[in-house]
């Protein structure tokens, strides 16, 4: 048994979750604050949620690949983005924003906006606001949102095989490693693999309650 998917799997996963971290907060924000088009956003955000992953990379490979503008493009200056462990990264990302987005939205939407309007009366700056004010108040949904991201991009096969592949050593990840070792027959190896990635999946939800009932928030709001 070889450590290079877990090594991969946590490399992909810390990376993609550092993306989606600030993608998600920014778009909660965004979105919480359009006046127009607000389902629309939301809908767009929120789809890799229910989509198949396998669509989703399917639809990754056709945007990227390199019969694409994009795809083509970035030939023109030696980037190639399909099977590579940047795609695996690129997937993990899609498939977890939609959760850290909600997640963080929600927490948005519950703090109260006379605080907000106060500070703004104080004339305190919308980057600080952002800093002192929201981010304190929303940071257990943040947390939670966090914890979640990291876990799905942990587990995440449909998207990055179809996107990344199953290249050992490059972007084969734990869950790939699975499906591989299922489709060779290796019933052991799947299991322990599938093993791994069960214990990193209790341990991070379990942190991520632990530290979410340390706030006091309610039981209801736990996983």
């Amino acid at each position: 048994m070889t450590y290079a998917p877990l090594l991969i799997t946590l490399k992909t996963a810390v990376v993609a979750t550092v993306a989606t971290f600030f993608l998600g907060i920014g778009l909660a924000l965004a979105v919480a604050r359009m006046r127009r088009f607000q389902g629309l956003a939301d809908a767009v955000i929120t789809l890799p949620l229910v989509l198949p992953p396998t669509v989703v990379g399917f639809f990754l490979l056709l945007a990227f690949g390199r019969r694409s503008f994009i795809g083509r493009f970035l030939l023109q200056f030696d980037i190639t983005i399909v099977f590579t462990w940047k795609a695996a990264v690129m997937a993990a990302v899609i498939v977890s924003l939609p959760l850290m987005y909600r997640t963080a939205r929600g927490a948005f939407e519950q703090i109260d906006p006379n605080i907000l309007g106060a500070a703004r009366t104080l004339g305190v700056s919308e980057w600080r606001i952002f800093w002192h004010v929201l981010v304190p108040n929303a940071r257990s949904g943040i947390l939670a949102g966090l914890v979640l991201a990291f876990t799905r991009a942990l587990g995440e096969f449909g998207a990055t095989i179809m996107f990344a592949g199953n290249i050992p050593g490059v972007t084969q990840t734990m869950s790939t490693a699975v499906y591989a070792a299922v489709q060779a027959n290796d019933y052991d190896l799947a299991f322990e693999w599938a093993v791994v990635i069960i214990i990193f999946s209790l341990v991070f939800v379990s942190l991520m309650n632990i530290v979410i009932s340390r706030t006091g928030v309610p039981q209801s709001r736990r996983l």
